[in-house]
Order: C-alpha cells, then structure tokens, then sequence
C-alpha cells in the first residue's frame, strides 16, 4: 500500500486514495505553479514532470530529460530547482571513495512520496514489477532523509557506483564523524548473493563500519563476510532506536 499510494497523511486517510493522488498532482500545478508564476510555460513544465519521475532512483542527466520534454536544457534545470523548492523531490550526491576505480559523479533523483511518483506518472491500478524497485529504494531514501533532518542520526548520505557500471552501486552511504554505514535497498521477495555486489566492491573503503541490505519482507540474515540482511520493518525500528 505504502509503494502503490505513498505516505501523504491527505492521501493516506482518504477513501478513494487513487483519486486524491490525482487531484493533489493537479492541485501542485494549479497551486504552487500556476498560481505563483514559477514558471512561464506551463504546458512544457506539465511535459517535464512525468520524465522527471521516471527518473526516480536514477543519476539525474538533465540533457535527456530536456530531449525528452522537448524543452532548452537551461529551462529543465530550473524545473528540477523548482521541484526542490517546492520539496518535492532531492537529489543525492554521489561520494567520490577513492577506490582505485573511475567513480559515478552525477546525482541521482528522489521524489518525496511514491504514490506521488505514480501519480505524475500517470500510473494507476496495480503496480508492475518494473516500478516496484524504484518505488521501495525511494521509500528507504525518504524514510533516511527524514532521520538525518529530523534525528541527525547521520551528518551526511551519498551513494556510490563506479562510473560505466549498472550492476555494482550502493544506494546508500552514511557519513557520521568519519565512519560510513553503505546501505542497499532490494525489492525482492527472496534474498539472493547478487545484492551484495556493490556492498562488496566498497568493503575496503576506510571508516566503513556497517554494510546492510533491506528488503520487504523475510528473515533477518548475515552474509559470511558480514553483511546484514533484514526486512524493512527491522531496519525501521533500528532508525527510530538509533541502532544502525
């Protein structure tokens, strides 16, 4: 439910939750936009939204998503400034580890709610297996966010990938006081050795303490080499204790 809908207490609470998703999206560009002139060409601004949440959980390249929309790449930036602004969505910068490899520079994109990524996706109904990983690594990025804002848990959270690679990345790093905590979200069902690449790959950064994998549902687990494995409620309860 939290994947298909989000988490927006309006939305949350109401009867019908798809069709105040759809009217809260409606109500963003009426209000926030329309209303306060923040942009001069709605119509291209209503184009750019739905790109831009395709790219959720994605390193951000602005020149496609302006290709995309058919607008200047100048006039995208300013559109992802305004989506910032408004908070709904954050970028998350990459952190340049050092490890012998070239490194992935270019931030990647969340939005600040799930249901709302689906509902300026246009999408309804039941989710598709292509929008469910997306969806829980954005859910974990916002339930982070919210903890280091609101708790300071942690001082500082970046991701990091070698730089040409798709498979071997690692959602999440933790900076507090010199140590890291690398963190990787996985919506899978059944844990598999294969989500542990890129937890692997950056096992001999320095200061790193904690390696972790969350995903929905199952057992709490540790990898010979010791990384944990726990479902998302466990990982939940160890942030609202401070634990991790």
């Amino acid at each position: 439910n939290a994947l298909q809908f989000g988490l927006l207490p309006i939305v949350w609470d109401s009867v019908d939750k798809s069709e105040t998703l759809t009217a809260y999206a409606q109500l963003y560009l009426k209000v926030e936009i329309q209303a306060e002139a923040l942009v001069r060409n709605l119509s291209g601004f209503a184009r750019f939204l739905p790109i831009a949440a395709i790219y959720q959980g994605q390193a951000l390249n602005v020149s496609n998503i302006a290709r995309e929309a058919g607008v200047a790449r100048t006039t995208v930036a300013g559109y992802l400034e305004i989506l910032e602004d408004t908070l709904l969505c954050f970028r998350l910068h990459a952190y340049e580890a050092k490890m012998r490899v070239r490194e992935r520079k270019l931030p990647k994109w969340y939005w600040c709610d799930p249901g709302l990524v689906r509902a300026i996706k246009r999408s309804s109904g039941a989710l598709i297996p292509e929008e469910i990983g997306p969806l829980f690594e954005g859910l974990v990025a916002q339930l982070l966010r919210a903890y280091k804002d609101y708790r300071r848990i942690f001082d500082e959270m970046y991701y990091w990938a070698p730089a040409g690679s798709t498979e071997t990345e690692v959602d999440f790093l933790l900076l507090r006081d010199r140590k890291f905590v690398a963190l990787e979200a996985k919506s899978g069902r059944i844990f598999s050795e294969k989500w542990c690449k890129g937890l692997r790959a950056i096992a001999k950064l320095e200061g790193l303490q904690r390696r972790v994998v969350v995903y929905p549902h199952g057992p709490v687990l540790r990898t010979e080499d010791g990384i944990d494995v726990m479902p998302f409620d466990y990982f939940a309860n160890l942030l609202a204790e401070n634990r991790l």
